[in-house]
């Protein structure tokens, strides 16, 4: 059988649940996931198999209406992500419906999604009755022509191997792009800071959503087989600090100790993480503090 390779975007709004699809197709976390909309800033592939077919998934920022620097980089980067791809797959929640966030995307899939298929994955099936996921669909699919509707619940894994399945077979023949033990393109030290992102987003609730990020300052992998890294965390404000490290530092200790068990489960090793607060009021503006979370800073610009 020939081998099969290429590109899959995941595209929607903010908390449809890309994150969440891209970490059951490859098997393993590449993504964080949190119930904060807009978690995901930067277009991280995740690599999957299927049979012959190396599916390389492009998640990409959720889409919605961008009001700030920052909102407007991600933004071009969910639709680059989609015009780089053989295949775009948009994800509608199935209990929101068509909203006007909905309706945006399926207007930029007019002009974007031209000349490759483009399906429909309707996620979140659990919630809603069978009935209306019909309605749904029949509604969607008069708005754009779709190669393919999925049902599907990706927290639970509904439906999701039929997707898989389907994706590899819609992908061009050709060699791997990818060993076929990777499962993200990313370098590890920017995984490492998304996952201390994580942490922080789970652990702060409301209080600092986007004006907050992490970067990984270094990575030393030590002669007993275990890993230091030293992480920045950056915040607008200097009273920002305070919440992020909590009374006595409880905050900060919490979210390095949930941090660090991920990534040594993730990276079969022990690791040693420190974290650092540093106020940067204009990291929101800094070209470089872009390019760190994988973002274009001329984009942001608009």
């Amino acid at each position: 059988m020939p081998t099969r390779a290429g590109f899959v975007a995941l595209i929607g709004e903010p908390n449809a649940g890309k994150s969440t699809l891209l970490n059951a197709m490859v098997g393993q976390k590449v993504s964080i996931v949190t119930h904060k909309v807009q978690t995901t800033r930067a277009r991280i592939r995740g690599v999957a198999m299927e049979g012959e077919a190396q599916i390389v998934f492009v998640d990409t920022p959720g889409l919605f209406r961008p009001r700030r620097h920052l909102d407007r980089a991600m933004v071009a980067a969910a639709w680059s992500g989609a015009a780089d791809a053989d295949v775009i797959l948009l994800l509608v929640e199935a209990h929101r419906g068509i909203t006007g966030g909905v309706e945006r995307i399926l207007e930029g899939l007019a002009e974007r999604g031209r000349g490759r298929p483009v399906a429909l994955a309707i996620n979140k099936i659990d919630k809603v009755a069978s009935e209306k996921l019909l309605g749904l669909s029949q509604e969607l699919n008069t708005l754009h022509p779709f190669a393919r509707t999925f049902m599907i619940s990706a927290e639970k894994g509904y439906g999701v191997e039929d997707l898989r399945v389907w994706l590899g077979g819609e992908l061009p023949e050709g060699p791997w792009l990818y060993p076929e033990d990777q499962i993200a393109d990313l370098p590890m030290r920017m995984i490492a800071a998304e996952i201390t992102r994580e942490k922080l987003t789970l652990r702060l609730h409301q209080e600092l959503p986007y004006q907050l990020t992490v970067e990984t300052e270094a990575w030393e992998d030590r002669k007993d087989g275990s890993a230091r890294i030293d992480q920045v965390i950056y915040v607008v404000r200097d009273g920002h600090k305070g919440i992020v490290l909590g009374k006595k530092g409880e905050t900060v200790k919490a979210v390095g100790q949930a941090a660090r068990v991920e990534l040594e489960e993730m990276l079969d090793r022990r690791v040693h993480l420190f974290l650092q607060v540093k106020a940067r009021p204009n990291w929101m503006t800094e070209a470089e503090r872009y390019s760190a979370i994988g973002l274009d800073w001329s984009d942001a610009k608009g």
